[in-house]
């Protein structure tokens, strides 16, 4: 009988994760595996438990019930490790398990995955920011040099993305839902805030150095790094990304007005906004961003107000910021067949 050890974040999607559990347990069962079961007392300690069983001779599997933030930090502690991580969607956004075609609804099929997937080693982002202050009962993030190793850079936290980073308008919307939209389900939770966002932000320099080639100082509108193609409850950002090549993906704009970013958002959830007034999206090993001085030179200083910096959907960085591709960091189990493995 396989053994597998399941991370479920009780407290994910205001409760609504318990009860996706409590059907998929069960099943499960049912499946022929045996269950062993860690549910998560506050954030930070999904990394906690994940480290904790990474090394496990008796387990197949580390399954991750939650959402993507849950995913995000069961994947930081197992980085490293030969078991699998499998995904339990039970999230808002579930980008994670969009990715890797792991139905979100019906625990039957979830399970399918777990039991007749694949297992694929998909690569990662190495972030390192200045941390956000906590809000709302959000931690301000520490370093975890357990499992996500030391800074390279005196005063940055380390984050390790597996799914997406973005700053601009998609990270200032992930760190509005932390106060705001907690009555709007799904991905229309996003657009919402989105929305609002574009409306009150206001222009910001960045000083951005895109892989080997020479910096530009720009007016930030909208940068997303990513390992697979969606984020933000399945707007299509980077299309046809894979986070099994050799490099990581990049879509950025630059100077986009706000009736440009709203109209954006209908062609972003179809992937068809690349070449959309500038809108490039490219291979990616290596980003830097910095602010801007008086003198229109780059800087150690934060962003004022921040560019908020996220990893996977956790909006808890700021620049300056620095983000290297790393490949074969984690093993994911997904469905047998993904548009991205050819």
């Amino acid at each position: 009988m396989p053994r597998i050890a399941c991370i479920v974040n009780p407290a994910g999607r205001d409760g609504r994760a318990l009860k996706r559990w409590q059907a998929a347990e069960p099943v499960l069962k049912e499946a022929g595996f045996e269950c062993e079961v860690h549910f998560t007392e506050r954030i930070g300690h999904a990394p906690e438990i994940a480290f904790s069983l990474r090394d496990r001779e008796d387990l197949d599997l580390i399954v991750a019930c939650g959402g993507d933030g849950t995913v995000h930090e069961v994947a930081s502690g197992l980085r490293g490790s030969s078991i699998p991580l499998g995904i339990i969607p039970a999230g808002t956004g579930n980008d994670v398990a969009r990715a890797h075609c792991v139905p979100l609804k019906k625990p039957e099929q979830i399970v399918d995955v777990l039991v007749n997937g694949k297992d694929r080693h998909v690569g990662a982002f190495r972030l390192q920011g200045k941390p956000m202050g906590e809000q709302s009962g959000y931690p301000e993030p520490a370093n975890n040099p357990v499992w996500d190793g030391e800074p390279d850079i005196s005063g940055r936290i380390v984050r390790w993305v597996f799914l997406e980073s973005d700053c601009g308008v998609t990270s200032e919307t992930s760190r509005a839902k932390l106060t705001r939209g907690k009555w709007i389900k799904g991905s229309a939770k996003y657009t919402y805030l989105g929305a609002t966002e574009i409306f009150k932000r206001k222009k910001k320099q960045a000083w951005v150095k895109i892989n080997d080639n020479e910096p530009e100082i720009v007016d930030f509108s909208m940068l997303a790094a990513t390992t697979t193609e969606m984020f933000g409850g399945g707007f299509k950002v980077c299309p046809g990304a894979s986070p099994i090549l050799e490099h990581g993906h990049l879509c950025h704009a630059w100077g986009l007005s706000k009736l440009q970013m709203l109209m954006l958002m209908g062609p972003l959830k179809k992937g068809k906004h690349v070449g959309k007034w500038g809108i490039e999206f490219k291979p990616c090993t290596r980003l830097e961003i910095r602010s801007v001085d008086a003198n229109g030179e780059p800087s150690d200083a934060s962003h004022n107000p921040p560019l908020i910096v996220q990893a996977d959907g956790e909006p808890c960085l700021q620049t300056p910021a620095l983000l290297e591709y790393h490949t074969k960091q984690l093993w994911v189990r997904g469905a047998k067949q993904v548009p991205w493995d050819v």
